[in-house]
């Protein structure tokens, strides 16, 4: 493909075409400064107190002796912080946690809630004093505990229905020669970004600046114009570099305690998160229990489907952790029931995490799916090209464009699928059983509404300025290839700006429709300032800029399903002796649209990948219910993948054309992970013969599986003692 800007000569295309991050030297080299880097004269620094109680109410703040200690400049706490406005509606269509609007009353609703912020010249003395703080509370008796058909919970809808029904479930259920009836269940699960949240706020000029890092400027500098009663124009937020984020980032206590304390001191004063602050503060997976019933026909086409999922949420703010909202894209069935549950407990709040329900959902789903083609003697992969609706099962709408097929052809292609053995726990190497396992990921393809800024300089280069957050994703410089595109110009004539407010409002990074909403944004800018310059005989030094707002083209789009697809294939090695689960390799085949830069598209699918492994053999944050508290709270005690863990992972892509987006995307963010975690775990059974139901698959619950399979086999071998 070639493009051109009038009078130019005629380029090769960016899009589509591998491109070294723009930015890539400046974070190699220390360059690229990040929120608790930059500098600011006359810094002070802040130090949140978190509660040691799980729920009570606080009695008294010792503060005299903590404002005699060195450097200590305020103690900031329920009894003397500013009122904030917290009756309002947020960017994403919720009232602020009350969790992140810090200091507003005496109730602690779990452990590690904020009960003060102690602020000093320096932060090692800002921690010694807030470790000298001495908070007296009343405690009271707490829940922590989720537990399936627990007696407070109820439906919740979140970001989609929260039940949905069609035809006579237990009609079609009896109806079936096959069925699977089975719970599983997730745990906790941290986002452990490299970056802890941090922040710096200052007021400069009567205006509110806030260096921050953040998942979207324009979202934070909404947020905090509405708590503070600020007129937003009067706030600015600034994040250019982001260590990831993968939900985390939006307001928190920091941002908010840090406004505070600039707003009393009148300095910068920055606020940094430790790691096990995080754990409390900054949002995580909540824990799922779910029960999918499936029924079949003699040939595995689905008759009955029921898939219920029940998260925890804290007592102070609902969040929905939608696992069955899976099932309402992938498979359909003549009686289709999903439902959301959620439960009050004292426990911090959840809040989005990379692919929020259909990551913990697709593992329920799809190891269900596995039990199901086991059941019925079908392959796994035929059982869910038996199972492809023709429209969403549960809107009734067209899909966009749905490819899962081509993906399970290609991937079984490439993985060697066609030579699997079927019987479980006949493949050795060594003391190593083999297996290997598949299942299908989906995950919507969205887009928002965005604003973007672009600009003909004199000197014949374009400035693209946009509200966007590349949050290590590769999103700056998808943003300048597919500008380059659009003003028919090559990258290196392009600079795209990003991650500051003023540069109007744009969509957050999350939900897979960051690039696709800015990218939107971007491309029409483009073409009316090509429009422009093509009757302009020349660009003034000023420049000419070109404001665009996809409000309107977004509200005209046809209603579709549209979703990016994914298949996953793992081998793993188990020894069953010793617990020990090592995936060998890994292959994943999506259809997501247009991919603008193969590299870091690349990049972001293995790494949601590589996060399936770590969900499935590793990822456990696990709650003391005595205390309230986790256990060790820190990357020691809370295990994630590492190098050793990750083999050889291959991502790749079919063809998949999105006809009514105007660069094709459809978005990779998160397709990466979906499935991942149960094409593991079905690996695991093909190796072992053994389900495991209950994630992570730890080595105790290996050997214990085994051990509980041979017992039963014995006894069903000695006759009459199966079932005691």
């Amino acid at each position: 493909m070639t493009t051109t800007t009038p009078g130019a000569p005629a380029v090769r295309g960016a899009v589509g075409v591998a491109h070294t991050r723009v930015e890539g030297r400046d974070k190699v080299t220390g360059a690229a400064r990040y929120a608790g880097e930059i500098p600011f004269a006359d810094l002070a620094h802040g130090w949140l107190v978190l509660s040691t109680v799980t729920r009570g109410r606080i009695l008294d703040v010792e503060t005299a002796p903590v404002l005699g200690m060195p450097g200590v400049l305020t103690v900031l706490h329920h009894g003397n912080a500013p009122r904030l406005k917290t009756d309002y509606i947020g960017l994403l269509g919720t009232p602020p946690d009350p969790a992140s609007v810090v200091f507003q009353s005496d109730r602690v609703p779990f452990a590690g809630w904020p009960v003060a912020l102690v602020v000093a010249e320096t932060p090692e003395e800002a921690r010694e004093a807030a470790e000298a703080l001495v908070v007296t509370y009343d405690q009271e008796p707490h829940d922590t505990v989720l537990v399936a058909g627990h007696p407070g919970a109820y439906a919740a809808a979140g970001h989609m229905p929260a039940e949905t029904e069609k035809g006579d479930l237990e009609a079609r259920l009896a109806a079936s020669a096959f069925v699977v009836d089975a719970e599983y269940t997730t745990p906790e699960e941290q986002h452990s970004m490299m970056e802890p949240h941090a922040v710096t706020a200052r007021w400069d000029g009567g205006r509110l600046e806030v260096v921050d890092s953040n998942q979207g400027t324009s979202w934070v500098q909404s947020e905090l114009a509405a708590l503070f009663s600020l007129d937003a124009s009067s706030v600015r937020v600034r994040s250019e570099h982001i260590g990831g984020g993968f939900g985390s980032k939006g307001l928190r206590a920091h941002q908010v305690s840090a406004v505070m304390a600039a707003t009393s001191l009148r300095r910068p004063v920055r606020v940094v998160l430790t790691r096990r602050q995080m754990f409390s503060l900054a949002g995580y997976r909540s824990p799922t229990t779910q029960r999918i019933r499936l029924g079949a026909a003699p040939d595995g086409r689905l008759l009955a489907l029921e898939h219920r999922s029940l998260n925890q949420t804290s007592t102070v703010y609902e969040f929905v952790e939608p696992g069955a909202g899976a099932a309402r894209v992938l498979y359909d069935a003549d009686a289709h029931r999903t439902a959301n549950h959620v439960v009050r407990l004292d426990v911090p709040s959840p809040t989005w995490m990379r692919a929020p329900g259909e990551a913990p959902g697709s593992f329920a789903m799809e190891a269900a799916l596995d039990e199901l083609a086991e059941h019925a003697g079908v392959d796994p992969i035929e059982l869910r090209l038996r199972n492809e609706p023709e429209v969403g099962p549960v809107s009734g709408l067209p899909f966009s464009s749905r490819n899962l097929a081509a993906c399970f052809r290609e991937g079984s292609r490439r993985f060697g699928w066609a030579d699997r053995d079927p019987r479980p726990g006949t493949r050795r190497d060594g003391r190593w059983l083999l297996g290997t396992g598949t299942a299908a990921g989906s995950y919507g393809a969205g887009a928002a509404p965005s604003t973007a800024l672009v600009t003909a300089e004199a000197d014949g280069s374009f400035t693209v300025r946009i509200a966007a957050a590349d949050i290590g994703t590769g999103a700056r410089t998808a943003l300048t290839l597919v500008a380059a595109d659009a003003l028919g110009t090559t990258p290196e004539q392009v600079r795209v700006r990003i991650g500051d407010s003023d540069f109007g409002p744009a969509m957050i990074a999350g939900g897979s429709m960051g690039t696709r909403s800015w990218a939107w944004a971007v491309t029409a800018a483009a073409a009316e300032l090509r429009e422009r310059l093509a009757v302009t005989a020349s660009v003034p030094p000023e420049g000419i800029t070109v404001r665009s707002d996809t409000t309107a083209a977004l509200g005209a789009l046809a209603q579709k399903e549209r979703h990016s697809f994914g298949a996953q294939f793992a081998e793993v090695a188990v020894d069953t002796a010793t617990g020990e689960v090592r995936v060998r390799r890994m292959l994943g085949i999506f259809a997501a649209g247009r991919i603008v830069n193969p590299l870091t598209a690349r990049n972001q699918l293995v790494g949601g990948m590589t996060w399936g492994i770590s969900m499935a053999l590793h990822e456990e944050a696990v709650r003391d219910r005595n205390t309230g508290g986790h256990y060790a709270p820190d990357l020691a005690g809370y295990h994630v993948a590492t190098h050793a863990d990750v083999p050889d992972i291959e991502a790749d892509w079919v063809d998949d054309h999105d006809p009514d987006d105007p660069v094709g995307i459809k978005g990779i963010g998160e397709i990466g992970i979906v499935g991942a975690a149960a094409a593991v775990a079905n690996a695991v059974w093909h190796a072992t013969g053994v389900r495991h139901r209950d994630l992570p698959i730890r080595p105790d619950r290996v050997i214990a599986a085994t051990a509980s399979a041979s017992a039963s086999f014995s006894a069903s071998a000695g006759g009459g003692a199966a079932d005691a």
